[in-house]
């Protein structure tokens, strides 16, 4: 629809913005097999509240997708004749690929060495679509083993998640950000400085909570503020879009000038700095 900007989430569920002029915008996309996005406020939520005024974020979260799955569509969701390409990629995918395999040879588990080289081949393919483009991947976090059998009974034990093929999976990724000189987020390390990262940061185990996407937006604002990029891609130093004075402001206390509020410090913003 002309004038709309349409974001699928979860595959599923759409949300939109209006009247956004991709040409002009930041594009921001997640990639992702959705485990940000399910906890209430998910980590794609705040970035796009966050940079409502200055960039078009699209949330491209795929539940249950492993990096072999995310690989076989890379060219559709990101191909490199895209008349737009986007400013920044964040990536997350390796919680799944770290399932423990099954015997019939199903699920979605995927051989470390092979999830490297899968992720290896997303990093080459983002970072060329354009020399403006950015990427940050977010490694496989922990996860509460003793709330998902709360939540799954037996139903997952062959396809058992644990701890410790989280870990290195996730040192795993860490490793090859370092090689690939790409932006990474510690997961599995940032969840666990908080005391009560068990109990606070998932709802079922696995996906995270409102506390443990809280966690995830701050680690991923972190790298933009510190990011050595030019131009700078985080929210508080992109550009805000149309946003010159107008008459149509809203009206000030004296009665003749108007306030633009794009231009305004809102407190919740405070949180975000």
């Amino acid at each position: 629809m002309e004038g709309l900007n349409f974001v699928p989430y979860l595959g599923s569920q759409w949300f939109f913005k209006a009247f956004s002029v991709e040409i002009s915008t930041d594009q921001v996309c997640h990639f992702n097999s959705a485990f940000h996005n399910i906890g209430f406020l998910g980590g794609g939520v705040p970035l796009t509240f966050l940079s409502s005024f200055t960039a078009d974020i699209f949330l491209r979260g795929y539940a249950g997708w492993n990096s072999r799955r995310a690989l076989r569509v890379l060219d559709q969701v990101f191909p490199k004749d895209a008349a737009v390409q986007p400013s920044l990629v964040i990536v997350y995918l390796g919680g799944n690929d770290s399932m423990h395999p099954h015997p019939t040879g199903l699920g979605p588990h995927v051989p470390l060495p092979e999830y490297i080289e899968n992720m290896r081949t997303i990093a080459i393919h983002l970072k060329s679509l354009s020399v403006k483009t950015r990427v940050i991947f977010l490694s496989a976090p922990p996860v509460n083993e003793a709330k998902i059998r709360e939540f799954t009974g037996n139903k997952f034990d062959a396809l058992g998640r644990t701890n410790d093929a989280c870990q290195k999976y996730s040192d795993a990724l860490i490793e090859l950000c370092q090689e690939l000189d790409v932006k990474a987020v510690d997961l599995w390390n940032a969840l666990q400085k908080r005391d009560d990262w068990l109990t606070a940061c998932f709802t079922d185990g696995i996906h995270l909570s409102s506390e443990g996407s809280k966690i995830v937006v701050e680690e991923i604002l972190s790298v933009l503020k510190e990011a050595d990029w030019e131009p700078s891609l985080h929210w508080k130093s992109l550009p805000t879009e149309f946003s010159e004075d107008s008459p149509y402001d809203l009206v000030g206390s004296d009665g003749k000038t108007t306030i633009n509020i794009s231009k305004t410090n809102f407190h919740w913003e405070n949180e975000w700095d």
